[in-house]
């Protein structure tokens, strides 16, 4: 039976939109009825109670929560977006990209933890972002299972080379989004697969040999780098020498406006994490140590292998040469490859050889490193900064390849300049800057004049740890790698 009619007017009359509501979302009335039984109870007209109607409601449409930017690590508190995926009213599913932040370290891509539709962008275009606070509002299905009044778990920010921490079974499994993907796709459960990345994190490798285990399938062997043909003679484009084309600088191509006021802006990104860099070089004594190195042989040697590089679809430089020529003398000097703690009091050798490259991007000065050195060839070496130049170009480089370095070489000579003083990037101990290459007369053992392929190299050390024989000794090794090429092979391992 109904309630009496006078009981359904109090209702409405206390709770007009609660009651339209339902009424309209709710095809029985009898579900009116027991939804709201507890408004006839004498205590059901205080405040309080209202309230607790209003927040436990369930809406049949669907449930907003609030998706949150999650702490990327590196003691980041706030991020610049720089690109939205998605808009307001757009479908999202788990793991779908939903922005592109970048913070003073790195570029980030955020992933959706979530199936849903998107209903507020909390952040225009390079406005800030704080860690913690919502990102954007996702209404998901309530039948999922999500409480209403509960904070809601945010997806991790990160990049292709990041980790994210997933909670199984009272551990954490490391694993990244496309990773968790495949064991999805084949119903995988991660903590069935044992990792056998860093800090025992789950490689794409680690979900397919788990397939094939269980399958009794043979796994293709891994993918090598495609081989790009050469273009025919006749179709490659001459270009002009070297030296000449660096005798004219190429313009700026920005508009100059003149607007005859001042203008502020704030210091964001990239140059942001320059100035809390060079604010800690400050406290380092720097010593300095210069010499010019003889290339002509290295030169020659590049000229024959750059046909074969180009084969193989990596464009060859010389700075894979003076990188692998760095890391054989990190192995004899491993003070050069280490860190000083903040009092001074222990010193840190490094096992790998991360060796930095400086590069300069649109957002600034960044030095992303290639990892382990030690263990990588020359042609491995020239492959790995392909990639990194062009993340870097795009301004997607991740915190990966933006940390973790041990020791660093700036190729300055690349715009111009002879001799540089570069600054130590800490916690690393040492830095090389390279000048351009020229073409200068020298004097061979005969007393005759020859034609020499000259490049300066400016060294700075941390004079704490690091003294000036060291740093000669070290110098001197690495130039005659590269005086002699040749000889590099005695040390390869």
């Amino acid at each position: 039976a109904l309630p009496p009619q006078s009981n359904i007017l109090t209702l409405k009359t206390f709770f007009p939109q609660v009651c339209a509501h339902h009424v309209r979302s709710c095809s029985s009335i009898r579900f009116v009825k027991s939804k709201y039984v507890c408004v006839f109870d004498k205590s059901a007209f205080k405040f309080s109670h209202q309230q607790r109607l209003f927040r436990t409601s369930a809406v049949s449409c669907g449930q907003i929560v609030q998706f949150k930017l999650s702490d990327i690590g590196e003691g980041i508190t706030e991020v610049t977006v720089k690109e939205w995926y998605i808009k307001e009213g757009d479908s999202v599913s788990q793991f779908d990209s939903i922005c592109e932040v970048q913070s003073d370290k790195a570029s980030v891509t955020i992933t959706s933890r979530y199936d849903g539709i998107i209903r507020k962008l909390h952040y225009n275009l390079d406005e800030i972002a704080y860690v913690g606070k919502p990102l954007v509002d996702i209404e998901i299905d309530a039948s999922k299972g999500v409480a209403p009044e509960e904070d809601v778990v945010e997806t991790p920010a990160m990049s292709h080379e990041e980790h994210t921490h997933q909670e199984i079974k009272g551990h954490k499994t490391l694993a990244t989004p496309a990773v968790r993907r495949l064991a999805m796709e084949n119903n995988i459960k991660l903590s069935e697969v044992v990792g056998t990345g860093k800090d025992n994190r789950i490689l794409k490798e680690d979900i397919l040999n788990y397939l094939a285990k269980q399958t009794g399938a043979i796994l293709p062997p891994s993918p090598k780098a495609e081989i790009i043909p050469p273009l025919p003679k006749s179709e490659t484009v001459p270009t002009a020498p070297k030296d000449k084309a660096r005798k004219i600088p190429v313009p700026v191509s920005r508009p100059i406006v003149f607007s005859g006021k001042d203008k502020t802006e704030p210091i964001t990104g990239f140059h942001k994490a320059m100035v809390k860099t060079m604010n800690a070089a400050l406290k380092i004594p720097h010593f300095g140590y210069c010499d010019e190195i003889d290339l002509t042989q290295l030169v020659q040697l590049r000229e024959e292998m750059k046909p074969l590089a180009q084969i193989r679809g990596i464009k060859l430089s010389f700075m894979p040469f003076f990188i692998k020529a760095a890391s054989l003398g990190l192995l004899q000097y491993p003070i050069l490859n280490a860190s000083l703690d903040e009092s001074c009091q222990n010193v840190t050798y490094k096992a790998s050889h991360n060796i930095g490259v400086a590069m300069d991007t649109e957002q600034g000065l960044i030095v992303p490193n290639v990892k382990n050195v030690q263990v990588c060839s020359v042609f491995e070496i020239a492959s790995e900064l392909n990639r990194l130049q062009a993340l870097g170009s795009a301004g997607q480089l991740g915190t990966n390849d933006l940390t973790g370095g041990t020791f660093t070489l700036s190729n300055i000579g690349t715009i111009g300049g002879t001799y540089a003083k570069p600054v130590i990037v800490p916690p690393e101990v040492a830095i090389g800057a390279l000048g351009k290459i020229q073409i200068l007369p020298r004097f061979n053992g005969k007393g005759e004049v020859f034609k020499a392929q000259i490049m300066n190299v400016s060294w700075s050390a941390d004079h704490r740890i690091i003294d000036g024989a060291t740093m000669a000794r070290f110098s001197n090794l690495w130039k005659s790698y590269l005086e002699n090429p040749a000889s590099m092979l005695l040390d390869l391992k």
